[in-house]
């Protein structure tokens, strides 16, 4: 079993940032690890993702060249660093992590573990 905890949340005007972080513990190997977000009413949202390594990262459209996912595997913790923060990325955000399961990345199916999100509220 894996656990995952997200903090760094919380309420910012559009355009400033927002680091939010990822602890790992227990059975801490994942292959890959990612974020997710869902607004109310909505599904959940793909919007990033990040190898074992570091060395493979993917986003969703609407994130690229504003987020940024990193992972210190020395601290069984991955980041997502929100930069040019809008209004429409309010959101719960998850961390997920995927040790086992197959699919693709951009599905929430894909994944084997999550953690309990954190708000993100961006105002205008």
């Amino acid at each position: 079993q894996v656990q995952l905890v997200e903090s760094g949340g919380g309420s910012v005007q559009a355009g400033g940032s927002l680091r939010l972080s990822c602890a790992a513990s227990g059975r801490t190997f994942s292959s890959y690890m990612g974020w997710f977000r869902q607004a109310p009413g909505k599904e959940r949202q793909f919007v990033a993702v990040i190898s074992w390594s570091g060395g493979s990262t993917s986003y969703a459209d609407s994130v690229k060249g504003r987020f940024t996912i990193s992972r210190d595997n020395a601290k069984n913790t991955v980041y997502l660093q929100m930069n040019s923060l809008k209004p429409e990325d309010t959101a719960v955000y998850y961390c997920t992590a995927r040790s086992y399961s197959s699919g693709s990345y951009s599905s929430p199916t894909s994944y084997d573990y999550w953690g309990q999100g954190t708000q993100v509220t961006v105002s205008s």
